[in-house]
């Protein structure tokens, strides 16, 4: 053996890069990076016998051919819009024997119920426990945004992150929520305080849950494709005014273009805009949410979020022709819009005051800023399809602005 001094093995290694050290030389800067990648498939009755989506995409992403055990946690609504759902998971996991049930479906209360009782997430976690899922099995959630939300945060929270497969079934959930990287619940009476930012293993859009939506939540949704195509896409703005009536009467062809479009433009603003996990303070996809957000809780979440973002929507756009950023009349253009799709622009919750008699929505963007953290950042817009990020808002013209709103909606 040969006689090897303590520190031969330790002169062997190759030196360090010397340029990672701060000044002092005591500092060592760790440096590493994490490719993402998922995938968001379009496709029709994913539980059908013959329809290999969801089999593909457990398959695929597999290092070594096992037993995939899935776990499924179901949106009451949609339970009770499909009562053979369960029954039909059932089928298609036992039809394919690369995969197995971890137990029973679950069903779980949907809407925005779902992430104001923070009781539901210990109840997942421990199911998850209960389960014996580990890291290499899957939770796949059935539902809206909203408990899409809820159960990505409690997947992410157990054993560090259980791979997460979102199947969303509402427009909004589809088009915008449930194809980007944000899961969490509401807390302390504040939206999406707690959470996380894990990408899914994968996002599955199944057109026949928007079928049996309500209308009301068919509309909702339509929200997030106004407001994407305000900031990022003029002539997809144009589009939606030239298709209104149709989608107003939710029309399936020009629906399932609006989520898909509206899906791919959000999924590159997060690929490409250099902030997937929101470490800065500019949030241009939450353009008119920081009156959204705010109008849901003062609203006693009578508001659906969609509904919410509408009167932001509205709000901001008035307030950029009010700051001089945007030429007076394109905020009549894009009220047009939005009450062609059948939006009100208007809810009592916007005229509630506080006990100084300020309006309570204002207090909406301290909580935005809060939540962004660092300065407060606001998406106004200086043409239609171009937005701005300012750091400050005149609460006046945001009164002034509330007032024009009320007075348009009373015409």
């Amino acid at each position: 053996m040969p006689n090897i001094k303590p520190n031969d093995a330790i002169l062997s290694i190759p030196p360090l890069n010397t340029d990672i050290w701060d000044k002092s030389g005591r500092t060592f800067q760790q440096r590493f990076s994490v490719e993402f990648l998922f995938p968001v498939c379009f496709t029709r009755d994913i539980f059908g016998k013959d329809n290999r989506t969801l089999f593909e995409i457990v398959e695929g992403q597999s290092q070594r051919r096992r037993s995939h055990r899935l776990a499924f946690v179901l949106d009451e609504g949609v339970a009770r819009e499909m009562p053979d759902l369960a029954r039909r998971i059932a089928a298609y996991v036992d039809a394919w024997p690369e995969l197995s049930l971890a137990g029973p479906v679950d069903t779980i209360v949907g809407g925005e119920a779902a992430k104001n009782d923070p009781a539901l997430v210990v109840s997942l976690q421990e199911r998850f426990v209960s389960l014996g899922l580990d890291r290499h099995s899957y939770v796949v959630c059935v539902g809206g945004g909203a408990v899409l939300d809820l159960v990505g945060y409690a997947a992410a929270t157990t054993h560090r992150g259980i791979r997460h497969i979102r199947i969303p079934t509402t427009v909004l959930a589809q088009n915008d929520s449930g194809v980007g990287v944000k899961n969490g619940i509401n807390s302390f009476g504040v939206k999406n305080l707690l959470g996380k930012f894990v990408p899914p293993h994968a996002v599955i859009n199944d057109s026949a849950f928007i079928d049996v939506l309500p209308g009301r939540d068919k509309r909702a949704g339509m929200a997030e494709a106004v407001k994407v195509a305000l900031i990022r896409d003029r002539s997809f703005f144009e589009w939606l005014e030239e298709t209104a009536e149709a989608l107003a009467i939710f029309a399936s062809a020009p629906l399932e273009r609006l989520i898909r479009h509206c899906a791919l433009l959000h999924m590159r603003q997060i690929a490409h805009g250099g902030d997937p996990f929101e470490r800065g303070s500019v949030r241009p996809l939450d353009f008119g949410h920081w009156a959204a957000h705010k109008l849901e809780a003062l609203s006693n979440y009578e508001l659906r979020h969609g509904e919410a973002v509408a009167i932001g929507i509205a709000l901001d756009t008035r307030y950029s022709v009010l700051a001089g950023l945007l030429p007076g009349g394109e905020e009549m253009r894009v009220c047009r819009l939005l009450r062609q799709l059948g939006f009100t622009l208007w809810h009592d919750a916007c005229d509630l005051k506080d006990t100084s008699g300020s309006r309570s929505l204002l207090k909406g963007l301290e909580e935005f800023r809060e939540h962004l953290g660092g300065d407060l950042t606001i998406t106004l817009l200086t043409q239609l399809g171009s937005g701005l990020e300012v750091n400050k808002m005149d609460e006046r013209l945001v009164d002034d602005a509330l007032d024009w709103l009320r007075a348009e909606a009373s015409h």
